[in-house]
């Protein structure tokens, strides 16, 4: 993206867990190089954790700072990019609101995701209205800004293209105020949870970038690898490997390219592959646990960081709002 003038870029996380690996490589490896590209507002979603949290919304709180202390230690930096809560933002319901009078119902039913974690989280009720109508709230976090680029994958292609299409019924029914805001894809790295699922908090199969190193050590002895593999002397597939897909993280290049070549041979079993990966997977973390471990003790500076990006990023949605209600003669 360099070269292109300077945009505006928003997206955000619900504090509903600690983060993991996914997060880290599937989101935040992102934002840290569109910080230095563009003007960035990313916020902590606690209002979106309500769509399926809101029987035990207690821990919330908690989790909001736990992300914001994991958004720092990665590489966030409050001095070139807006870190805020979204329900310290009130415009983003306000906003929510007004689309919420002239969004189509059927364009909320055929969501895929509505329909995905319905059938996925069973354990909850998710027939409400909040979890119907989240990507509406959704396009006003994003339109409220006026973003152009929000980083997404290719999964979350539909959710954006219906805050376009939010954005297009609003500057037809009254005037052009908002941008189409364009996707920035971002690579989706193989990086499954330890059990081959997707890794989510969810599904309890996730390595957390607070995770201490026992267990690390514990969690990657149980990851699965190639189900093919019963024995030691069994031939391995490194392509078909969860194990192996993080060492193109993790591992030095030169021990991958023994590992992609001994594998196959078997001339090196699992669990030397597995251990070689905790020793590692422990190393490139322990930048982020040190830094961790500095916010901690400098809980004071989270609340100045947040404070800070709280004002600016209310300047800036009330000033769109002013103009939709003006827009919308109310």
């Amino acid at each position: 993206m360099s070269g292109e003038e300077m945009k505006r870029v928003v997206s955000g996380m619900r504090p509903t867990g600690r983060l993991h690996l996914g997060n880290l490589h599937g989101a935040l490896e992102n934002w840290k190089k569109l910080q230095d590209e563009h003007e960035c507002f990313f916020f902590i979603a606690d209002l979106h954790a309500l769509t399926s949290e809101y029987q035990d919304s207690a821990p919330i709180k908690g989790y909001i700072q736990e992300i914001l202390i994991d958004w720092l230690s990665t590489g966030l930096d409050p001095n070139r990019c807006t870190i805020f809560i979204q329900s310290k933002v009130p415009e983003h319901t306000q906003l929510h609101v007004i689309f919420s009078m002239i969004t189509p119902l059927p364009w909320l039913e055929r969501n895929p995701t509505y329909k995905e974690q319905q059938q996925e989280l069973i354990d909850r009720d998710l027939n409400t209205y909040g979890f119907l109508g989240y990507p509406v709230l959704q396009a006003a976090d994003i339109l409220v800004y006026k973003a152009q680029i929000v980083p997404v994958g290719v999964d979350q292609l539909p959710h954006l293209e219906l805050t376009r299409e939010i954005a297009r019924r609003f500057n037809y029914l009254y005037k052009p105020i908002f941008p189409l805001p364009e996707p920035f894809l971002t690579e989706m790295p193989k990086l499954l949870g330890i059990d081959g699922r997707k890794m989510s908090k969810s599904y309890n199969n996730a390595i957390y970038l607070s995770d201490s190193p026992e267990v690390i050590k514990e969690k990657v002895s149980q990851m699965f690898t190639d189900a093919s593999r019963l024995r030691r002397s069994d031939p391995g597939n490194p392509d078909i490997c969860n194990v192996f897909s993080f060492h193109r993280f993790y591992t030095p290049i030169k021990t991958v390219e023994n590992i992609k070549s001994d594998c196959p041979l078997a001339k090196m079993g699992c669990v030397e592959c597995k251990r070689i990966l905790a020793k590692n997977l422990i190393k490139g973390l322990s930048h982020y646990q040190e830094m961790r471990q500095y916010y901690r003790e400098h809980l004071r500076d989270l609340d100045d960081i947040l404070q800070s990006g709280i004002s600016y990023a209310r300047s800036e949605a009330q000033a769109t709002l002013e103009e939709v209600k003006d827009t919308v003669s109310i």
